[in-house]
């Protein structure tokens, strides 16, 4: 199986309210999140390729223009945008774009991250 890996940055604010009031989540607060796209296959293309890491410009787009600098609460329309769930909606975008997704890990910090892996 050969497996390639693309890492995207973002920034963003979200809230999760249905925390505790004393849960540092449930303020309003921000990260600067890295997201890592994982691709596998058997084989590979003629080019020698998974997927050329060229074609992954749409996923980059949708980064810079519907997540980046925004409040995720609001991109999502609801108040429960954890790294979990952001993991998710970011692979269901890769899935649906290149068969080849596999996986999606969303840092939130150095030391934290959730992936998404069917």
């Amino acid at each position: 199986m050969f497996r390639i890996t693309k890492e995207f940055h973002f920034s963003a604010s979200h809230q999760l309210c249905h925390l505790p009031e004393d849960h540092p989540c449930a303020r309003l607060h921000g990260h600067n999140y890295i997201v890592e796209v994982e691709l596998a296959a058997e084989d590979l293309d003629a080019n020698g390729f998974v997927v050329d890491y060229r074609d992954l410009k749409p996923l980059k787009t949708y980064i810079d223009e519907e997540l980046d600098h925004r409040h995720l609460n609001d991109v999502f329309g609801h108040d429960m945008v954890t790294s979990e769930r952001l993991a998710k909606e970011i692979y269901d975008f890769c899935k649906a774009r290149w068969a080849q997704t596999s996986a999606v890990r969303v840092s939130e910090t150095p030391k934290t991250w959730a992936e998404y892996r069917p």
